[in-house]
């Protein structure tokens, strides 16, 4: 699939006003997100992707637009589990709620750069050496069975490397002081508990950019739809958190399916490879992954909601992917401590 310079100028001029949509209602004017507010962000933003996706595939066939949908919908899956981190994050550092938006504001234009560059270097590593559709496949196994082996756990913020290193190198003071990052008090400049909550959430963005790119070029080699889809999925985020961020923690086998998909993306990736060297492996068509994709995340939010209903007390957990938190820490920061 070609596209123009023409076609990457008016994709990235629309994504970036959205993105300054985004940043003037999340910074300009803080306030507390009511649940009206959230859904009506919410559809507007999943309606520009759905549109943009039906304009697309019109445009450069429905084979395309299926890998863009599948690609979305992957994102948007991995991206609800962001969530759970961003929750977690949110009360370990007890993130007033009108300084809420900032964060999460900063936490997708943190994505999104760091997301653009892991796709370029992907789709050049993918161009260059056909080994790495294997080192994908088994990144993403490797990622899928620790998060099934930890579905039950939070990851440990506070001894997160970049947020320990920030604290033990920086003076950062006891209060958010009206939502800055950095202040001067009693004649000394410190930086504030937000200036670490952003670090917390980079550090974040950097290890789910490393699990979602490998998912996303296992539905699609388009490096333009790889954008496109990580973009669309991420910049509705916002909204999302305060939509959904109060039914989180009843999402209980959320981990275990975003697993499941992990290791079907996996498996994709390295049957992909095998077929590559004309040995006779079949590979997995687009809309089997959409079918397969689809299918998990409605038997796990299903299943979920039906474990809820029968036990209340059942919390869904984000995973922990890298270093499990210590046994006696669990449990102490869930998303319904938000």
């Amino acid at each position: 699939m070609q596209v123009t310079a023409l076609g990457w100028a008016l994709t990235i001029g629309v994504i970036l006003a959205l993105l300054a949509l985004d940043l003037v209602v999340g910074t300009v004017r803080p306030h507390a997100v009511g649940f009206r507010e959230a859904a009506a962000w919410s559809a507007f933003y999943i309606a520009v992707a759905v549109v943009f996706g039906l304009v697309f595939a019109t445009q450069v066939g429905w084979e395309y637009g299926a890998e863009y949908f599948a690609g979305y919908i992957v994102e948007k899956s991995l991206s609800v589990d962001n969530l759970f981190v961003f929750v977690i994050i949110m009360s370990t550092f007890a993130v007033p709620r009108e300084h809420q938006q900032r964060v999460l504001t900063f936490g997708i234009i943190a994505a999104l750069v760091l997301r653009a560059i892991f796709i370029a270097l992907g789709a050049t590593l993918l161009s260059l050496f056909s080994f790495m559709f294997l080192l994908f496949g088994l990144l993403l196994l490797w990622t899928a069975v620790q998060l099934y082996r930890h579905r039950d756990e939070d990851p440990d913020v506070e001894n997160n490397v970049l947020v320990h290193s920030c604290r033990r190198v920086l003076p950062v003071s006891d209060t958010y002081v009206g939502g800055r990052l950095l202040a001067r008090i009693d004649g000394r400049r410190v930086v504030t508990p937000l200036f670490v909550v952003f670090i917390a959430i980079g550090g974040t963005d950097i290890l789910f950019a490393l699990d979602s790119i490998p998912a996303v070029f296992g539905v699609t080699e388009q490096a333009y739809i790889v954008f496109v889809a990580n973009a669309f999925a991420l910049l509705g985020l916002r909204a999302l958190f305060f939509l959904v961020s109060g039914l989180l923690d009843r999402l209980v086998y959320l981990s275990s399916g975003l697993a499941l998909i992990l290791a079907f993306i996996g498996v994709k990736l390295i049957l992909h490879w095998g077929h590559g060297l004309d040995s006779g492996v079949p590979e997995i068509s687009t809309p089997v992954s959409l079918a397969v994709i689809g299918g998990v995340l409605a038997v796990t939010t299903v299943a979920s909601l039906l474990k809820s209903r029968r036990d209340p007390a059942a919390r869904a957990h984000a995973g922990a992917v890298i270093g499990a938190p210590p046994r006696a820490a669990h449990g102490e920061h869930r998303p319904s401590d938000h």
